[in-house]
């Protein structure tokens, strides 16, 4: 009995893929210009993540609260801000949980 190889295709993809971390965070939204002063940031799930308003003298910032984030000199700036804002928090080693922990019983 002999034993049949498959070739494998060059075109072959897994079935998973894991999405790669991307090292610059504004690539991780997507960006469309709803007016000439305006700018909405979707995330790659395809949910509102906030926007950009120009001003006449700066860019501001806001999440998908409307919450001003900060106010920029230019637009890359402020679309750096938005996506670091919209980035998930982890924790690390020596952050603080947000309740204390009961270390007795009461009786």
């Amino acid at each position: 009995m002999s034993n049949t190889v498959s070739p494998v295709r060059a075109d072959a993809r897994p079935a998973t893929t894991a999405r790669a971390a991307s090292a610059d965070p504004a690539t991780d939204l997507a960006w469309k210009q709803a007016d000439h002063d305006v700018f909405v940031a979707t995330t790659r799930e395809g949910e509102y993540a906030g926007f950009v308003s120009v001003d006449s003298a700066a860019h501001i910032a806001h999440d998908r609260h409307s919450r001003q984030i900060g106010s920029f000199t230019n637009l890359a700036d402020a679309r750096q801000a938005l996506a670091e804002a919209t980035r998930p928090r982890t924790r690390g080693r020596g952050t603080r949980r947000s309740r204390p922990r009961i270390l007795a019983r009461m009786r």
